[in-house]
């Protein structure tokens, strides 16, 4: 049950991500554009995660799934947000700043010893299974653990996404499609995240739901602040 909840997810994020891509062929934008990659990376993840609780967990798809998942999907909605609110600029000078992050980050999350076995069955919690603080091990040099990129990364991203919504939903609260969207944005960037804190008691089809509820709330509200039509500053939403 928890594998097919996985699988709905997965089609969903991935249909959301086809239409993010779809819009960015007819007419580029920077901030389309992150939108698009990070919905990208949200599929990819999710994914991941139904083949993990369908076919068990190795390895390196619990990596890959923690670095996608964990790590690189909310700051890159993040980077949208600035570059559609703050500007193309704003945008680009965030990207100086993720590009050494990510890859900072990916090198942790490949390197860093397991502290316990990776489950075959459910979602496996990443305290589980990386440490957190800095990597206690002689043989990698020191570099902060993957839960720390993890938490930075989470913490961060969220509170751009949720603030830059708010910000643009209060900007346009004469149009109705515009706050309603961002609103839509805001639930859609916390739910996955209320699905983890479910996961810590084993709730692994709690934490597929999540992931399902929150690219549906993401693209409804996409959907909905293209709708808008009071703009003197951009909405929350590539359009």
């Amino acid at each position: 049950m928890d594998g097919a909840l996985a699988l709905v997810a997965a089609a969903l994020a991935s249909g959301f991500a086809i239409d993010l891509w779809r819009s960015q062929a007819r007419r580029s934008r920077f901030h389309a554009l992150a939108w698009a990659t990070a919905m990208s990376m949200y599929a990819i993840a999710t994914w991941t995660l139904a083949w993990g609780l369908l076919r068990g967990w190795t390895d390196t798809s619990f990596r890959v799934f923690y670095y996608l998942g964990a790590v690189v999907n909310i700051p890159i909605l993040a980077l949208g947000s600035i570059a559609l609110v703050r500007g193309e600029r704003a945008g680009r000078r965030f990207v100086g700043f993720l590009i050494p992050f990510f890859a900072l980050a990916a090198w942790s999350t490949m390197v860093a010893p397991a502290i316990g076995e990776i489950a075959d069955v459910g979602v496996p919690e990443g305290s589980a299974v990386f440490q957190q603080g800095m990597i206690d091990d002689p043989a990698v040099p020191p570099i902060p653990s993957p839960r720390t990129f993890a938490a930075i990364a989470g913490g961060l991203g969220t509170i751009i996404v949720i603030g830059l919504a708010a910000v643009s939903a209060v900007r346009q609260r004469q149009d109705r499609n515009a706050v309603l969207g961002n609103v839509l944005i805001i639930l859609g960037t916390l739910a996955p995240a209320f699905g983890g804190s479910l996961t810590a008691l084993g709730e692994g089809g709690a934490f597929a739901i999540s992931l399902l509820v929150g690219a549906a709330l993401l693209w409804a509200g996409y959907r909905v602040a293209r709708r808008a039509t009071y703009r003197p500053n951009a909405a929350e939403a590539p359009t």
